[in-house]
């Protein structure tokens, strides 16, 4: 190929690279005489390149006769300074209007290291406000943002994690990119990633979502509710938007929500004591009456309800007719009758243990195969997983052991659980003692 050829497919090549820009592009020479005039700077100012390209500056076409002179010295100044130099100024559309750039320029260096002119690239200002506005919001969400913020790839991989979601996740920033939700979830993964995917597919959801998940940190797992919101992101350089991720932002909502929680089971649980106490007192024999109370103690609470009454002796525990889920003759005592064979509870059995402490006592089988031994040993029914053992008290005496339980699907009792259970057993007890009295 010739020398002529070369510069013909040299000068092509650049006229594409300029005209593809984003940023609208001019350049001058070392007079001041325009060479170059991009599309985008054709779009802002309306003046197409063969009405720029050749002129000596603005004046009289693209600025105001009273400013070409100090955007002039401002703009061929960059020759003699070194790094970019950023101006704003008004310069004139073709139609006669006037726009905001803000520029930046730098000197162009001949083959002998002498200025050889400047280039020049400018945009409106409101649209490099915006852009900054843009930046600024990205750079504050991943520093200072009081809701956690992660940025998650179409792999559902955390891409960016800002310090905030570092922190309700127990980790450090960087110990988090990358890693399958999986890794970081014990329990709700499943929902995240359907709402992740969710979002890729179709879209955010028109308000916030509130996820129960189970975070895993060196301390332990720890259950948390997060309010979330989902933001889908495009490329905006693609012609059609292109799934860059998306954007996840939540904030920690666990005391509020567990509060509530709170209210609303110890409003429904005092209603049921009420109910209980209502119907209870229709029955006309005291073995009804326990059965309808664990009839009502039992709903949301537990699956089972076993009562283990004192004999006579006062040393053995006798299982009584209220047991198991309050199944119960629709009359007759609680008490079993003569001959009764006592429960053969091992010692320490929970049971044994609320007997001696006059307190409640909780306990959860282990996992695996040993929890069908678990049950065994304790002469509980198959399926429970978790038991609460509270004493029955009336008078100041102990008259038996009421004990609920509950199946591995359920989560194990706590403080308010067992509150509730001892709330139940001192009416149960009352009416044992009324049975007790009659026989």
């Amino acid at each position: 190929m010739s020398a002529s050829g070369r510069s013909e497919t040299t000068d092509d090549l650049l006229a594409a690279l300029l005209d593809g820009m984003d940023a609208a592009l001019c350049a001058f020479d070392a007079d001041g005489v325009i060479t170059h005039w991009n599309r985008e700077a054709e779009r802002i100012l309306g003046w197409s390149a063969a009405e720029a390209v050749g002129r000596r500056g603005f004046a009289g076409w693209a600025a105001r006769a009273a400013d070409a002179q100090d955007v002039e010295a401002r703009l061929m100044g960059a020759q003699d300074v070194p790094g970019r130099q950023v101006h704003e100024f008004a310069l004139l559309t073709k139609d006669g209007g006037r726009v905001l750039v803000r520029t930046q320029s730098a000197g162009v260096p001949g083959a002998d290291g002498k200025p050889a002119g400047v280039y020049c690239a400018f945009s409106e200002v409101h649209a490099q406000i915006d852009l900054e506005r843009s930046i600024a919001l990205s750079e504050a969400l991943m520093d200072d943002a009081s809701w956690g913020v992660v940025l998650v790839d179409v792999d559902l991989r955390p891409a960016v994690v800002n310090a905030q979601a570092a922190a309700a996740f127990g980790s450090g920033r960087t110990a988090l990119l990358g890693r399958p939700l999986g890794e970081l979830l014990a329990q709700g993964v499943e929902e995240l990633e359907g709402a992740l995917q969710h979002v890729l597919a179709e879209g955010p959801p028109p308000g916030p979502v509130e996820l129960w998940v189970s975070v895993r940190t060196a301390a332990g797992v720890r259950r948390r509710c997060w309010r979330s919101g989902f933001l889908r992101l495009a490329s905006p350089l693609a012609e059609e938007p292109v799934p860059l991720g998306v954007g996840w932002l939540f904030q920690d909502i666990t005391e509020a929500r567990q509060a509530e929680l709170d209210t609303a089971q110890l409003r429904f649980r005092s209603q049921q004591l009420h109910r209980a106490g209502r119907a209870a007192g229709e029955c006309e024999e005291a073995a009804e009456a326990a059965a309808v109370r664990l009839e009502f103690a039992l709903a949301g609470f537990a699956d089972h309800a076993l009562i283990d009454v004192l004999a006579a002796d006062g040393a053995r525990l006798v299982r009584s007719p209220v047991s198991p889920s309050g199944a119960v003759p629709a009359a007759g005592p609680l008490l079993p009758g003569p001959g009764a064979i006592p429960v053969r509870y091992e010692p320490g059995h929970p049971a044994l243990q609320a007997l001696d402490r006059i307190g409640s006592v909780r306990a959860s089988a282990p996992g695996g195969a040993a929890a069908e031994g678990w049950l065994t040993a304790r002469r509980w029914p198959q399926g429970a997983a978790h038991a609460l053992c509270v004493v029955l008290r009336s008078r100041g005496r102990s008259l038996g052991i009421l004990t609920f339980l509950r199946g591995p699907s359920r989560p194990p009792f706590d403080r308010a659980d067992a509150a509730y259970a001892e709330e139940v057993a001192s009416r149960v007890a009352t009416d044992l003692a009324l049975s007790t009295s009659a026989a």
